[in-house]
């Protein structure tokens, strides 16, 4: 049996550890991890590597992190041992985190996440279309997507074949954003993700215009319109007055499965994962023991009490208000996944942070079916809490439902249909 009451109170029973512990952990339990080509070893945490920082070897994030209401930043970190160049860590030359082109990539590929997490292949999902929803343009999206799935022996993606589509925050094929490298890795990621856990899905990429709040909004809703049924997002921004309002006009959509990263230092809430109807995505740690994956997985980032009301599927003690997070999936840095972006990087890149684990649970969701109409996603695991892993280990982590890890990782897809 889940347990799911510890406290009283809003404030956790566990309390909340910091950023540096969670790192450590996450440090010690990814010792096993195959480093990339060059690394210099584990290190840092989700929020290290500074924007504007000069060249180091720790955990650097991909866009400059948000300082201010309504304007969200993507979540996406390099993994540690890649120097970190100014303004977001994109230098021109080649990275000892990185390899070249046709190099065999580091990281986690499709069949690891498949194995992990016991997906289902192809045809699962087969039609069903994952929207992702970024700020900005790439413009090498589709030719570096077409690279990372013959890579890992995929069938193409592409404009020509309808299985990809890419248009700008109104739904329209142009004009399209001015690009941007920082969130042209999110788009590589976000992509390449969708496509290891779901290859027979088609995907749709919509740019909005700048990281503006509202923007990305647009962009949502313009998702729903144009037919998705399963969103993954890799943004956020510290929860500010007024969040629920926004949350309410852009991220509502009963029938939809709406994913987002619950933030990338520590505990804490970011929004839109803190909005009703979004399931809050947090990150694990694990070892590459594919053999024992439930005894190696961690939690590594997530959670805290958000401002909106608690929905009626939440049954834990651990906030009055709504606790986050749902569930989780992968997202350590330290070992992260395999990424192709040739804008503003060099070839395959690992990365992590917990837009990864964001991306995963979404198309979770698209293998798992259609949503029903006027369901909320969100509340599925919570029905299903047998089919899924429960994350015992980690800094706050406990049995049953707990901030970090929510009601756990996949375990198949059951958990992500209607009860």
């Amino acid at each position: 049996m889940r347990r799911t009451s510890r406290s009283t109170s809003a404030t956790p029973a566990r309390g909340r550890p910091a950023a540096a512990a969670i790192a450590m952990t996450a440090a010690v339990l990814s010792a096993t991890a195959p480093p990339a080509a060059g690394a210099t070893g584990v290190g840092g945490s989700m929020g290290g590597g500074a924007d504007g920082g000069a060249a180091g070897t720790t955990a650097g994030r991909a866009c400059p992190q948000a300082t201010r209401p309504g304007r969200m930043s993507c979540q996406a970190v390099i993994r540690p041992g890649t120097p970190i160049g100014p303004a977001g860590g994109h230098a021109d030359a080649p990275r000892p985190g990185a390899v070249r082109p046709n190099a065999t990539p580091g990281g986690f590929g499709p069949a690891d996440l498949h194995a992990l997490y016991h997906l289902p292949g192809p045809p699962a999902g087969a039609g069903r279309t994952v929207a992702v929803v970024d700020a900005m343009d790439d413009p090498n999206a589709e030719a570096d997507l077409a690279t990372y799935r013959s890579t890992f022996g995929l069938t193409a993606c592409t404009t020509a074949n309808g299985c990809f589509r890419k248009v700008n925050q109104n739904g329209a094929p142009g004009p399209l954003p001015a690009s941007d490298p920082g969130w042209g890795l999110e788009v590589s990621l976000d992509l390449d993700m969708v496509s290891a856990v779901c290859p027979a899905c088609h995907i749709l990429l919509v740019e909005a215009t700048s990281p503006a709040t509202n923007n990305l909004g647009a962009a949502e809703n313009t998702a729903v319109r144009l037919g998705a049924h399963f969103i993954g997002n890799s943004y956020g921004e510290p929860e500010f007055p007024g969040d629920q309002t926004i949350g309410l006009e852009f991220y509502d959509h009963p029938g939809v499965a709406i994913t987002a990263p619950s933030g990338d230092s520590g505990f804490g809430v970011d929004f839109p994962a803190s909005a009703v109807g979004v399931t809050a995505v947090g990150a694990t740690t694990l070892s590459r023991d594919l053999g024992n994956r439930t005894r190696s997985e961690a939690a590594y980032s997530g959670g805290g009490c958000a401002s909106s009301p608690k929905p009626p599927w939440q049954q834990d003690t651990f906030c009055a208000t709504r606790t986050l997070v749902d569930v989780a999936a992968i997202g350590d840095p330290n070992i992260g996944v395999a990424v192709y972006d040739t804008f503003g990087e060099p070839g395959f890149v690992v990365v992590g942070g917990v837009s990864v684990s964001a991306q995963i649970i979404a198309a979770v969701y698209a293998l798992a079916g259609i949503p029903p109409v006027g369901s909320q996603p969100a509340s599925f695991p919570y029905a299903h809490p047998g089919d899924l892993n429960d994350i015992t280990r980690g800094p706050g982590a406990g049995p049953g439902y707990d901030e970090p890890t929510g009601m756990g990782t996949p375990n198949g897809v059951a958990a992500f249909r209607s009860p």
